[in-house]
């Protein structure tokens, strides 16, 4: 059965469509999803809106929102729970989490912590995510990946330096359970599809495995996300590159597929790209997490924004 651990509703994200009954739906009734997590935006500040939240946002009513967001999806988590114990009814474990932001290193963290501290007992993990390099968006569209281009000197080498070096502060700032699309830099590039481990003449893959030690050492899970297939690239996010890369120093995946509403299919490794790319990874299912820990199985630290810790890991201290 499919899973996927990363997915947006039109109701609390304004670049997504439906509303999170209907997409939770979807993946139950629909797609037949196994797990499924619900993983809006967290909240951002009055600079860092997105073009289409600016004319009826701000940093409180974005608050506002996310507040209600999991209070509806306690609801629909509760409701699903309670129908899959029904004979023949459809199982699916319902997580609830968020997309966690590093536009402005004090001001992302700030916003982490206090998730974890106000839903600590309700969110079951996030995911750590960069979408913004220099506080501009990168993936949001042509235009805007241009001008995070422009101002780190004008090359995609040097765009995609500074990306991954601010994913790094991130790792090591928020320590999130699950690290999302890994190299979501190469959306826009003018050769997304480029092997990283030759681009810019080899200079950046020592920070790729840099960043992999930093996310293998803190216990993350690496999403394989494929709404990289759905937007024209030729592999899910991260690479097969990477994969292997990651998969050599023993760590684990989670199935994502980013949806932004129900038209956007869950993963599914039947599709000729990602079929293809599964292929070539023959250890990949062994290597797949099917579920983060539950929140009964794990310990948050909101302070610091500490991994949660595995029960059978605090069983073993």
């Amino acid at each position: 059965m499919p899973f996927s651990h990363h997915s947006h509703s039109g109701e609390f994200c304004g670049h997504a469509a439906n509303t999170l009954a209907e997409v939770v739906e979807h993946a139950v009734q629909r797609r037949k999803m196994s797990t499924f997590a619900l993983t809006e935006h967290c909240p951002r500040g009055d600079d860092d809106l997105y073009p289409e939240e600016a004319a009826q946002h701000n940093a409180a009513s974005l608050a506002a929102l996310f507040d209600a967001f999991i209070v509806e999806a306690v609801r629909l988590q509760q409701q699903v729970h309670a129908a899959s114990s029904a004979p023949g009814a459809a199982q699916c474990e319902i997580l609830i989490g968020f997309e966690a932001e590093w536009i402005r290193p004090a001001a992302s963290t700030a916003i982490a912590q206090k998730l974890l501290a106000q839903h600590g007992g309700t969110i079951d993990f996030f995911i750590g995510s960069v979408h913004h390099v220099g506080t501009v968006p990168i993936d949001f569209d042509r235009a805007l990946y241009e001008r995070a281009r422009r101002m780190c000197g004008g090359s995609d080498a040097a765009l995609f330096a500074a990306y991954f070096d601010a994913q790094l502060e991130m790792l090591e700032a928020l320590r999130p359970r699950v690290v999302g699309h890994f190299d979501l830099i190469r959306l826009f590039a003018d050769a997304p599809d480029e092997d990283l481990r030759a681009a810019a003449g080899g200079a950046l893959w020592p920070k790729v495995l840099r960043n992999l030690s930093a996310a293998r050492g803190m216990g993350a899970l690496l999403e394989l996300n494929t709404s990289a297939l759905r937007k024209g690239l030729a592999q899910p996010y991260p690479r097969l590159e990477i994969c292997r890369a990651w998969m050599a120093i023993g760590g684990q995946f989670v199935l994502s597929d980013d949806s932004h509403g129900i038209a956007q299919d869950v993963a599914d490794t039947s599709r000729p790209k990602a079929a293809r790319f599964n292929l070539q990874l023959p250890q990949l299912e062994s290597r797949l997490s099917l579920a983060v820990p539950p929140p009964k199985a794990a310990v948050w630290d909101a302070q610091n924004c500490k991994t949660p810790v595995d029960r059978d890991k605090a069983d073993d201290e």
